[in-house]
């Protein structure tokens, strides 16, 4: 009876081990990017954080004409960004091309809440690269709005696309965040 039980814990301990095994090669397959539009640098720092738990690699959606405070002042109507999303085709123009877009099967993609929904400069980023076969997963931050609407508005613009469960990380922890990706994965 011993030698049975030592047997099925070996057998047991294999079985884990090979799982285990397979588990940290598929993640060492998949090759992971961060993007995000920080127009205060409250998201540049969500995505410095998350790109240090996932360890991918972190780039920056920069605007061709940088905004300024006059630019965001949601409380101008005449304003940069409040003219900029009240046009659905507006499409800002971007810097800093990615060469390597195709090497990456997980983009994050970061943006501060803008009218309840992503800013358009994102549309502008998600319109420059071919995403086919990758997972893309929206984050965001926000002085008190929700996620929601801005993933419903990116899965209906761009429906092709394999998305993953967004979230706000306003605050978030490094725990906060590895439990996300570890959902996501």
């Amino acid at each position: 009876m011993k030698i049975i039980i030592i047997m099925l814990l070996a057998l047991l301990t294999i079985s884990l081990s090979a799982c285990s095994q397979k588990k940290t090669e598929t993640n060492m397959k998949q090759k992971v990017l961060v993007v995000y539009f920080s127009a205060t640098g409250t998201t540049k720092d969500a995505a410095q954080q998350l790109a240090e738990v996932t360890g991918a690699d972190l780039h920056e959606i920069k605007p061709e004409q940088p905004y300024t405070d006059a630019d965001l002042d949601w409380n101008d109507k005449q304003s940069r960004s409040s003219v900029e999303m009240q046009d659905k085709h507006s499409r800002p123009a971007i810097t800093g091309k990615l060469q390597n877009m195709r090497e990456y099967n997980v983009v994050y993609v970061g943006f501060p809440i803008w009218w309840y929904t992503c800013p358009t400069i994102i549309n502008t980023f998600m319109e420059a690269y071919d995403f086919k076969g990758k997972t893309v997963i929206p984050f965001a931050t926000s002085g008190g709005s929700s996620i929601k609407k801005a993933c419903a508005d990116l899965k209906a613009a761009y429906p092709q696309l394999n998305w993953g469960e967004g979230k706000l990380l306003n605050r978030a922890s490094k725990a906060e965040l590895q439990k996300w990706v570890d959902s996501n994965h």
